[in-house]
């Protein structure tokens, strides 16, 4: 899929690939070696560009500083995502992103200017999990574990016919229709993000390999005035999230004082045991459902009565850390870690992994738990 679009005095010629296509790499060679440009744009920013040139990125990773700073969700999809494409790659015996790497490749050997333009994917997947409420985190998780699932058998031919949508953008717009704020902060945005980079990159011939997906947004936005720091900005985490928060953890504890009050001793210590037990208990099944630690269970079954109550601490964030503590991801684990994330089986086996499943099957129980234990709650007082 190839376009030539005009601007002022550039010329710009758009390569629309599918990421894990052998004919798109031998596309983006022959483009790039025939047209001879000033300057190569490429579909990454610099953090993926560093984990290209990087191999051994994942040996750099601080899974406790992830806990800490609430990214384990974030982490865990990132994680699935590359896992898909990485399945995809294997079964067509390609490197991911290869057209990427080709491109970069082919810049180099002409002597062409190599220009990033795709918007850094930490921003973008946090501009995107901040839209998203617990719930939607996990529907969006386990609606990429069922692709992850069915990648096997996704075969060549079909990845060629749905280039006019490229594979993981293609995922990501099916998934829109769940999620449509999710849709426009992965591909509307990042659309014209690509627009504006591409447009502003130096020289006056270009070479841009994107996505093929990317290719309707970037000629739709092509020449627009686009508030690029807009779209590099992080949204400040919404006030009503907060309040929402408190006001849960104010009302039960009005419920337990009520209870008290109105039932005296007796009616008050069997509120509390109640919420301890279902809390606790579905908090635990989550940390046992990862294959947790014995003491990993433990912590989530003691934790989740007060942490529920908290909403700056998560039951999963101690269920996390103590896993993390119990069995330390070993140096092998990590070098694993992007064979290992091929496979179901293999987030649950390696320990860097299953410390994010712990956190979000903790967290998910602790939840459930909350919205069982409130309804019995009132059902006692009444």
């Amino acid at each position: 899929m190839i376009h030539r679009l005009m601007i002022l005095d550039k010329e710009v010629v758009l390569v629309g690939t599918a990421h894990v296509s052998k004919s798109s790499r031998e596309l983006v060679q022959d483009v790039i070696e025939q047209e001879k440009p000033d300057t190569v744009c490429v579909e990454l920013c610099q953090s993926r560009y560093q984990a290209i040139k990087n191999k051994e990125q994942w040996q750099e990773m601080d899974i406790v500083k992830v806990i800490r700073e609430n990214k384990t969700f974030l982490l865990m999809s990132s994680l699935i995502m590359s896992s898909f494409q990485r399945r995809i790659a294997k079964n067509l015996d390609i490197q991911p992103g290869a057209e990427m790497i080709q491109a970069m490749e082919s810049a180099e050997l002409i002597g062409a200017r190599i220009c990033l333009v795709d918007r850094d994917v930490k921003i973008t997947l946090s501009r995107a999990w901040r839209t998203m409420s617990l719930w939607g985190k996990t529907r969006f998780l386990s609606q990429l574990v069922a692709s992850l699932m069915a990648a096997d058998d996704i075969s060549e031919e079909e990845i060629e016919r749905i280039k006019q949508q490229d594979v993981m953008d293609s995922l990501m717009a099916d998934m829109g229709k769940y999620h449509p704020d999710l849709k426009r902060i992965l591909i509307d945005e990042r659309d014209e993000y690509l627009a504006h980079k591409i447009v502003h990159a130096e020289g006056k011939k270009i070479v841009a390999v994107v996505g093929a997906g990317h290719v309707p947004g970037i000629r739709a936005n092509w020449g627009r005035d686009i508030d690029i720091q807009s779209l590099e900005t992080l949204p400040s985490a919404g006030k009503l999230a907060g309040y929402m928060g408190w006001g849960l953890c104010i009302l039960v504890v009005a419920m337990f004082i009520a209870g008290f009050y109105q039932g005296g001793m007796s009616a008050g210590t069997d509120m509390l045991t109640r919420w301890a037990l279902v809390t606790g208990a579905l908090a635990g099944l989550g940390a046992a459902a990862a294959f947790g630690h014995p003491l990993t269970i433990l912590s989530s079954v003691l934790a989740a009565p007060l942490t529920t109550l908290h909403p700056l601490i998560a039951v999963g964030w101690v269920a996390g850390l103590v896993e993390a503590f119990s069995r330390k991801p070993r140096v092998k684990d990590i070098e694993d870690l992007p064979n290992d994330i091929l496979s179901v089986r293999g987030f649950w086996r390696n320990k860097v992994t299953r410390i994010l499943l712990v956190v979000i099957f903790s967290n998910i129980g602790g939840s459930i738990g909350t919205f069982i234990a409130i309804p019995m709650m009132v059902k006692m007082m009444a």
